[in-house]
């Protein structure tokens, strides 16, 4: 009978060595399993760390530039929309859609941007599915929509607000490094010297202006000089309210008359007032100043809140020019 090799394993003698036999191979087989388990949870870490070294090493996605033109454009927002606070006036004049469009506007001149309006709801409490606050809803965010085309607010080298009320102002905080255009009348009813008995609940949305570089308005005031783009002085809605006018090359001119209409209605009918009341001295003669405008240079008036109107323009990043 030959001997077993050195390398085999000897042959156990009784029960008991069967049994220490089996024993051993159940440890030998949890060992080498549990070090297989170890060999691979290095390896996924060694290889996850190497992911994420690979991905630090990579360049920054390159921020989008912006258009250099040589002629203005102008880029129409979508800031969402505004429930009416009382219709039953609006369905009694014949008004069937009653819910506002909120509209923000982007100006691109060769010598710099403004930005007109800055929406209803800020950008950082909109929800990917949208964001609904009191009367309003928003689903796409201003500094989303600008960076798109290329713009960061930090871009911007004016602001100007049609006027101080919340569905205009909600984002205004982060146009604070641009130049600010505002009549007196308006910076003084947003930054009063004495606090109001009634605090203004969107003042926080743009208390940043308050330290901000600030181009007081006295009347009409052309913004880059050359006659394209011109804030055209409306008081009535507020104290310092104002519109824009802006002279397109291929569109022809346009003029954004912020809340100096809110619906169509009220270019025919100059006594109703959608919000109750009469319509205000002040106001009347803005509109007749607006009338003549119309006369003189052919605009086309873009009622911001006019929904019907604003479902058909061209949104960002396409842009009328």
């Amino acid at each position: 009978m030959k001997a077993a090799s050195a390398a085999t394993r000897a042959v156990p003698a009784s029960l008991a060595d069967i049994g220490s036999d089996i024993e051993y191979r159940r440890l030998y087989t949890r060992q080498m399993i549990e070090s297989r388990r170890r060999i691979t949870a290095c390896f996924c870490r060694a290889l996850l760390a190497g992911l994420v070294a690979w991905g630090a090493s990579k360049p920054a996605a390159a921020q989008k530039t912006p258009p250099a033109v040589s002629s203005v454009r102008l880029y129409v927002f979508d800031c969402g929309r505004l429930k009416s606070a009382n219709p039953q006036p609006l369905l009694d004049h014949g008004v069937t859609t009653t819910d506002m469009s909120v509209a923000a506007y982007l100006i691109v001149h060769p010598r710099g941007t403004l930005v007109w309006d800055t929406g209803v709801i800020p950008d950082e409490l909109v929800k990917p599915e949208g964001t609904t606050e009191a009367r309003a809803t928003v689903r796409t965010t201003l500094t989303g929509q600008l960076a798109e085309i290329g713009y960061k607010p930090a871009d911007i080298t004016y602001l100007a607000l049609s006027h101080n009320h919340y569905d205009h102002i909600a984002n205004a905080n982060q146009f604070a490094a641009s130049t600010w255009l505002v009549s007196k009348a308006e910076r003084d009813v947003m930054f009063p010297e004495k606090p109001p008995e009634k605090q203004n609940t969107a003042a926080p949305r743009f208390s940043a202006l308050k330290n901000a570089k600030t181009k007081i308005l006295d009347g009409d005031y052309d913004v880059f000089g050359d006659g394209t783009v011109v804030i055209i002085a409306t008081p009535g809605h507020t104290p310092g309210h104002q519109s824009l006018l802006v002279k397109l090359a291929k569109t022809g001119p346009v003029i954004l008359t912020g809340d100096l209409y809110h619906y169509p209605v009220e270019l025919d009918d100059r006594e109703f007032n959608p919000n109750g009341g009469k319509v205000s001295d002040r106001e009347k003669a803005s509109r007749a100043k607006i009338d003549a405008l119309i006369k003189a240079s052919g605009a086309t008036v873009w009622i911001g809140h006019d929904l019907k109107l604003f479902e058909k323009l061209k949104k960002s990043p396409e842009y009328y020019e």
